[in-house]
């Protein structure tokens, strides 16, 4: 087993070697040619999935996980960066229910991620930096080494059977032509090299973490879901500042500019954990930005303040241009209050 770098507190200050990582990177090509694979042919056995693994459980999108997984019925191990601001809501949730532990896990410290992986069948990885940390080069290659990581360790731990990984459509409608495409759908992924000449860094971070994720998941045989949300609505965490939204006019005139709550990309979360039949990528949103009514709505609450004036002006309705039917044929099946032990 390859030793990692030792944990710290912060990501700055890490200088990962990423041999393996470009190894993987080098293959990106040939990941979509893969995928189309798992596409048509999906494969999934039976499992017991009662104790599963959240990563990083401190963020907004885990913390959410973690509390919903509980009500369900799971055992769930909750798994922190430590940098995020919900600890306190963990510690909370742990004193009142047994069936949740909680771990320290650090992206770069291989056997802190495998501890918390022990003895569970699923695993849900979301990858948020701290509040302090803005998207650039460096933090593009701190995402995708954590993602290479997590899936190394999901292939180590031999009770793991699932891992359901977030990702973002920022992964799918960043590309040179993309104007030419018709509508843009899972089979879709943004280009590295558009992503770094325009600076769209957490776009760029996320599709190439996401394929690192799925190289390694294709190598090692990780039965891998990935979920691609749209911008998250919690309003604390809104604002003009959030690196999804680099390039937001653009989506918007494109007809890509979706978002999510919070609740509706939970439950896709666990339903495509529990489906027998869930397989690849899903775009996850349950709203579109396309006419300017909406966009005026986006924009008081990234500025919160509903009693803001903003203007349309100059601003004309666009054509919704993405699609998420494949997400939604599993939530026609999903029982959001059904209990595991039932």
């Amino acid at each position: 087993m390859a030793t990692a770098p030792s944990p710290s507190s912060s990501f700055k200050h890490k200088a990962p070697s990423l041999n393996l990582l470009r190894t993987f990177l080098l293959s990106c090509d040939s990941v979509a040619t893969g995928l189309e694979f798992l596409l048509m042919a999906p494969a999934f056995v039976h499992r017991d999935r009662n104790t599963v693994c959240v990563m990083d459980a401190s963020c907004r999108l885990g913390v959410s996980l973690v509390e919903r997984l509980l009500r369900r019925g799971y055992a769930v191990h909750a798994a922190t960066y430590g940098h995020g601001e919900s600890s306190g809501s963990l510690r909370r949730l742990s004193g009142e229910n047994r069936r949740l532990k909680l771990f320290h896990a650090d992206p770069f410290d291989y056997q802190s991620i495998v501890d918390a992986m022990k003895g569970c069948a699923g695993l849900f990885y979301t990858f948020e930096p701290p509040q302090d940390q803005s998207y650039d080069e460096f933090l593009v290659e701190v995402e995708a080494r954590s993602a290479h990581n997590v899936l190394e360790a999901c292939a180590q731990v031999e009770t793991m059977e699932r891992a359901v990984f977030t990702s973002s459509v920022t992964a799918v409608v960043w590309k040179e032509n993309r104007k030419a495409a018709a509508e843009f759908d899972e089979r879709e992924w943004s280009e590295p090299n558009f992503c770094r000449k325009y600076k769209l860094w957490h776009a760029l971070a996320k599709t190439l973490a996401e394929k690192t994720a799925w190289a390694l998941a294709m190598d090692r045989g990780v039965d891998m879901v990935c979920v691609n949300a749209g911008l998250l609505l919690v309003a604390a965490d809104l604002s003009v500042a959030n690196p999804y939204l680099k390039g937001a006019a653009q989506m918007y005139e494109d007809g890509v500019l979706v978002t999510v709550d919070v609740d509706f990309l939970v439950d896709a979360h666990v339903a495509v954990y529990e489906s027998p039949s869930a397989f690849g990528r899903y775009l996850c949103f349950n709203g579109a930005v396309c006419r300017p009514h909406d966009a005026v709505k986006l924009e008081q609450m990234l500025s919160h303040d509903a009693a803001q004036p903003a203007s349309s002006d100059g601003l004309r309705a666009t054509q919704q241009r993405i699609q998420n039917k494949k997400l939604n044929q599993v939530m026609v099946d999903f029982d959001a209050g059904r209990h595991v032990e039932e």
